[in-house]
């Protein structure tokens, strides 16, 4: 995962499992039902009566010879709707388990056949039906498949893969900075396939040692281009899916010193492709002829510090897809060009644009597109930052947005929307209210089931006292900032009390929403509240709040800086406002991300911060990867001022023997590399300063695997916090 906060780990996971294997909601092509796996079979419900009706028994998902029906992780059905691609046997690459077995079921024979038969074990990824239904490509072990359904003839597409030349799917970098992994598309046609080749054989592996699981350790190579290496060339291909010679698109400039994080089919003969300078600051639009190979640039988009990709946005079909309408003769486009993030409607030549989204407010994301009813669906919320409400906009520009959810729902929302418009599935949550869920009826937004209604839920509920409470304040920069915070239980505002900070700080997240889970640490064993802290965090500039473009940007060129001025200002002022704060007495901690914004909060204002708990931190920014890096700082051949000053290990040397550190890395980091524990360890030695360190034998970026190892990680961090910031009132 990008360097994010611990605390919002297991959401965004969730989410993105969400969006590669459909294990929700999948809809049906009409809109009116939607299907997903319960009780070991595939289900389909129609909507709005809510009926249910078996469409895959456990029996039919049963091999032959076997006693117990495939484990579905998740499922596909072929565009005529008769036959079924089951995913199951899983494995896990880097981050998600995009590695298994495939299965297809035809309806019609009811004949259960593997695909693949002949390939390893679980080697298999991203297999998808041709849209005339009668084959299956998939990628296993870096090359391209095509196997007829009818004959079971298996055709490889590609035969030149390897462990650093990748066909058909990404290596680390392109994964982890662009969600990347899918990296092939049927034609229109079912006649041709498109893919990426990247081609990492000159990216320099860095070498993690597992020192436990053998006498002898042994290096566990990952090819990971550091920031200010140059990146993985790639080509765009087209090659028959009966096989043949690939024919590679003539993509402008350095393939080596740009990338193509978004490729699709604009036609059966044409292709679509995004093509990002190195800097990530200019995105342009090419049409490719798959034919001649010859590429058009149509469009183009830039800004002065990173251009979003679709990655970047929380959108309803994943970052695959380009979302055309008019028959192929518009599309839709998302830029911050006007200081805000809106959706633009685009002539396919890219001559004629037109903003649907007008206004002083971000679009968060795009939850449905509606081309029929003439509407797009998306998430916004103009005047709190913390939370997230549904608004509609009509596709032709005519009228103004309109917001869907009620009034009374104050909080955090979540939707999924049928692809006629007409339903939703819809979960609300806040701070100081666990989620909720409900079947909607579009667009009057209410709910089927009487005793599923938010609405009446919400208005049934005895006023309490809200533990989380939220506050905006000002810093002596003239920076507004949003933030939380939850008192002790018992609170007595004659007396004083510690505070932690949770932080975070960079472009990937923002701590401060409200939603469930919000003022709740996963790390402390027991109760904060209950045992006299009090827990906050405050939101910085650069972090991805809708808060227009300049609040994000403000960070370019100088994470380490300007985050860290703002927390520690917000802190300062937070002091000032509150005489029950025991200004002797305060922590901060964060993972990742967070550990490198609490290390730089202790090194960089000693008088304000006197104990911090870092995981996981980036403590020298020249050794993370390059795609984030120069994103967010530019290159370092440009630049390398501004990577050392932002650094931890360049203020390590201003701890204080008053101050209290505690650093946790996993050796087996693949994502924040071991290194950096290192680096930060010998630059406190250099100065002797005095701290506590855990390394986690082979443990990743998150520090889970292993017997005994969340249990233990817990106990350390709250050992650590009250022995040195000790809860309590005074």
């Amino acid at each position: 995962m990008k360097r994010i906060h611990f605390l919002l780990l297991f959401l965004l996971v969730q989410l993105s499992l969400r969006a590669q294997f459909n294990r929700g909601v999948q809809w049906t092509e009409d809109g009116n039902g939607y299907r997903r796996i319960e009780n070991k079979e595939i289900v389909q419900y129609s909507l709005p009566d809510l009926q249910k009706t078996v469409l895959i028994s456990a029996k039919q998902l049963t091999p032959a010879g076997k006693s117990e029906p495939l484990t579905v992780r998740s499922y596909e059905f072929s565009e005529d709707g008769r036959k079924a691609l089951i995913y199951t046997n899983t494995a896990r690459v880097w981050r998600y388990d995009t590695r298994g077995d495939y299965w297809v079921l035809d309806l019609d024979k009811n004949t259960l056949t593997q695909v693949g038969k002949g390939r390893p074990v679980s080697s298999l990824m991203f297999a998808k039906f041709s849209p005339d239904g009668k084959k299956v490509a998939y990628v296993s072990e870096r090359n391209i498949f095509a196997e007829d359904l009818a004959t079971g003839k298996i055709t490889p597409l590609t035969k030149d893969g390897t462990t650093r030349l990748i066909n058909g799917t990404f290596d680390w970098v392109y994964e982890e900075e662009f969600d990347c992994r899918d990296g092939f598309r049927w034609s229109p046609d079912s006649r041709n396939i498109a893919y990426w080749q990247i081609d990492a054989t000159k990216i320099r592996n860095f070498l993690m040692i597992n020192n436990t699981d053998s006498t002898y350790a042994f290096n566990v190579p990952v090819e990971y281009p550091k920031v200010g290496e140059r990146p993985s060339p790639y080509k765009i291909g087209v090659v028959s899916a009966s096989g043949g010679a690939t024919k590679w698109m003539s993509t402008p400039g350095d393939p080596g010193n740009t990338y193509i994080p978004r490729m699709e089919w604009a036609s059966a003969n044409e292709l679509v492709l995004e093509q990002l300078n190195r800097k990530q600051n200019q995105a342009k639009c090419l049409y490719a002829d798959v034919k001649t190979g010859r590429t058009t640039e149509f469009y183009a988009d830039s800004d002065d510090a990173w251009v979003e990709t679709k990655s970047s946005y929380s959108w309803a079909d994943s970052p695959a897809g380009w979302d055309w309408l008019n028959g192929g003769k518009e599309f839709l486009w998302m830029s911050e060009k006007d200081g805000w993030r809106h959706l633009y409607r685009v002539s396919r030549d890219g001559k004629t644009e037109k903003c649907l989204t007008v206004g002083g407010y971000d679009v968060i994301g795009i939850v449905r597109i509606d081309e029929k009813n003439n509407y797009a669906y998306f998430m916004a919320s103009p005047d709190n930052a913390t939370q997230t409400y549904l608004f509609r906009v009509r596709l032709d520009g005519s009228g103004k947005a309109e917001r869907m959810s009620p009034a009374s729902q104050v909080g955090s929302h979540r939707y999924d929307i049928s692809p006629n418009g007409a339903w939703a599935s819809h979960s609300f949550s806040n701070a100081n209210t666990a989620p909720m869920n409900e079947w909607l009826r579009l667009p009057d937004h209410k709910a089927l089931k009487e005793s599923d209604d938010i609405t009446a839920k919400l208005a049934a509920q005895t006023s309490a006292k809200k533990k989380v409470e939220f506050f905006r304040i000002k810093t002596e920069d003239g920076t507004e900032l949003d933030g939380w915070m939850v008192k002790p239980d018992n609170f007595d505002p004659t007396k004083k009390y510690p505070i932690v900070f949770s932080v975070y700080g960079e472009p990937a997240s923002s701590t401060v929403m409200d939603r469930w889970g919000t003022g709740r640490n996963g790390l402390y064993i027991g109760d904060m509240a209950k045992d006299g802290y009090i827990y906050a965090s405050v939101d910085n500039r650069g972090t991805p709040s809708p808060k227009g473009r300049a609040w994000r940007k403000a960070i370019y060129r100088k994470i380490g800086i300007v985050n860290i001025r703002d927390l520690a200002m917000g802190a300062k002022t937070l002091f000032a406002q509150n005489a029950f704060i025991d200004t002797s007495r305060v922590a901060v901690h964060g993972w990742s991300g967070g550990g490198s914004s609490t290390l730089n909060l202790l090194f960089q204002y000693p008088d304000l911060f006197k104990t911090g708990i870092a995981v996981a931190a980036v403590a020298d920014q020249l050794s993370y990867d390059n795609i984030y890096q120069e994103r967010y700082m530019g290159i370092p051949q440009e630049n390398r001022e501004d990577f050392v000053s932002g650094s931890p290990l360049s203020h390590a040397k201003n701890l204080r023997p008053t101050q209290n550190l505690l650093y946790i890395h996993g050796t087996g980091d693949d994502n924040v590399h071991y290194q950096n524990a290192e680096k930060l360890v010998n630059e406190l030695i250099k100065y002797n300063k005095q701290f506590q360190f855990m390394p986690y034998p082979n443990r990743s970026h998150g520090i889970y695997e292993g017997e005994g190892t969340s249990r233990h990680l817990n106990t350390l961090f709250t050992k650590f916090l009250k022995e040195h910031c000790p809860p309590g009132a005074k």
